[in-house]
């Protein structure tokens, strides 16, 4: 049994709540639980209580064990001077205040009924996955659409902490942001990565000077990549290194730190030549690409705005120095989903914020229009009866499983709230 449990209990109210008496046999009568706090000092504030026929109004603070109080030397913080109640499970010792008042105490499992013990303990009862895999199937579909909504926000509000990081450093810059966030999601899991940190190296007003000549975009992404040290007799290589010279001589920059991008396992359409020649034709051909995605209003937006193909010469090639088939490399559907998913959404999301805006219900709207996507993640929770039919449904299993399943936080979830019910 873990506290989050008693905090359970305490916010719920699943125990005899109306006949209950301190470990000393004073009558406890509840006028108001106390709002439960998450943060550092007690974990119920300003309840008011009849102790013994005595009002009082404080805080709470609810342990395993009375002796946990001083395992977590709350008796030299002022923060619990103001505890009227000690709600524990097991009491084991007297706690005083600091001026040597003792503190009432309330042993809750006297009062609690077995019924819910046997609930919590099939709930967190080992599994093979998640603690509610045989039973998330049946969880009333009204809790669980609120409940994705929630999880939703959250997810956006964990995303949106880095992109403000990287907005500050950018001076409130939206465009260069844009371009760092959009940069890593084109080198996809296994260069995105390295290919941050390429975005991060460039300086965007050089991105925005060189925006109208292609060739110096080229270099300059294949330059930071360190994808031009080797000598080659292949024209186009020899340019784009020339020019990667003349930029970096111009500018006064240098690549020197080590860029390692993989080729190894990647199928040819995903390779960095590719998705570092796509980005440079899409910046090309989009001035101001930020404001274009603010002004998009649907999907079909986004598969027009961001239907970049490679330059010419990568039409024929993967690597230098080697002719394949030709073939059109465009960005696909399932691509520009990838990036609206996980650039466009936040972005927006974070930009609406700071405009005094709410753009939520927008943008569950857009990742309804989004296929789902497939993943081991996606796939288990299919397996226990829970079909993601959306990437609306995805984006919220995936913060679900990481951030809830994994670390068995079932009673901060709505989902093993309302199964415990």
């Amino acid at each position: 049994m873990k506290e989050d449990f008693l905090h359970y209990l305490w916010r719920n109210k699943k125990f005899d709540f109306l006949n209950l008496q301190t470990v000393n046999g004073d009558e406890i009568v509840i006028i108001n639980p106390g709002t439960y706090i998450e943060d550092e000092g007690p974990d119920f504030f300003n309840a008011q209580l009849v102790i013994a026929n005595q009002k009082w109004a404080g805080h709470l603070e609810i342990h395993l064990k009375s002796s946990d109080w001083y395992v977590h030397h709350h008796e030299s913080d002022p923060n619990y001077n103001n505890v009227i109640l000690h709600v524990v499970w097991e009491h084991d010792v007297d706690v005083f205040r600091k001026n040597n008042t003792n503190i009432p105490v309330l042993e809750l499992k006297n009062f609690v009924p077995d019924v819910e013990l046997i609930k919590h303990e099939h709930l967190f009862k080992s599994k093979t996955w998640i603690n509610c895999e045989n039973d998330i199937h049946e969880v009333n579909s009204f809790v669980f659409k609120k409940w994705q909504e929630r999880l939703f926000l959250e997810r956006l509000e964990m995303k949106a902490v880095s992109i403000q990081g990287c907005l500050d450093n950018n001076e409130n810059d939206w465009e260069a942001t844009f371009f760092i966030f959009l940069t890593k999601y084109f080198g996809l899991n296994v260069n995105g990565d390295a290919f941050y940190e390429i975005a991060k190296s460039i300086p965007f007003s050089i991105i925005r000077k060189e925006q109208t000549n292609l060739l110096s975009l080229e270099a300059l992404l294949f330059g930071f990549a360190n994808l031009l040290n080797d000598e080659k007799e292949d024209v186009y290589f020899l340019n784009l290194k020339q020019q990667w010279v003349y930029l970096k001589h111009k500018y006064k920059f240098s690549n020197d730190d080590f860029i390692n991008l993989q080729f190894f396992k990647l199928r040819p359409d995903n390779f960095p030549t590719i998705r570092l020649s796509q980005l440079a034709v899409l910046y090309h051909a989009n001035v101001n690409l930020f404001s274009k995605v603010i002004d998009a209003n649907n999907l079909s937006d986004f598969h027009k705005l961001f239907s970049s193909e490679v330059s010419e010469y990568w039409k024929s090639r993967y690597v230098f120095d080697k002719e394949s088939r030709l073939k059109s490399k465009k960005l696909s559907k399932s691509f520009v989903n990838l990036l609206v998913i996980n650039v466009v959404i936040p972005m927006s999301f974070l930009y609406s914020k700071q405009r005094g805006e709410n753009n939520v219900d927008y943008l569950i709207e857009l990742l309804l229009q989004i296929p789902s996507e497939t993943n081991n993640i996606v796939d288990k929770f299919e397996f226990y009866k829970l079909k993601s039919n959306s990437a609306f449904d995805s984006q919220t299993l995936i913060h679900l499983k990481n951030h809830y399943c994994n670390h068995k936080r079932c009673l901060n979830c709505d989902i093993g709230l309302s199964l415990l019910k």
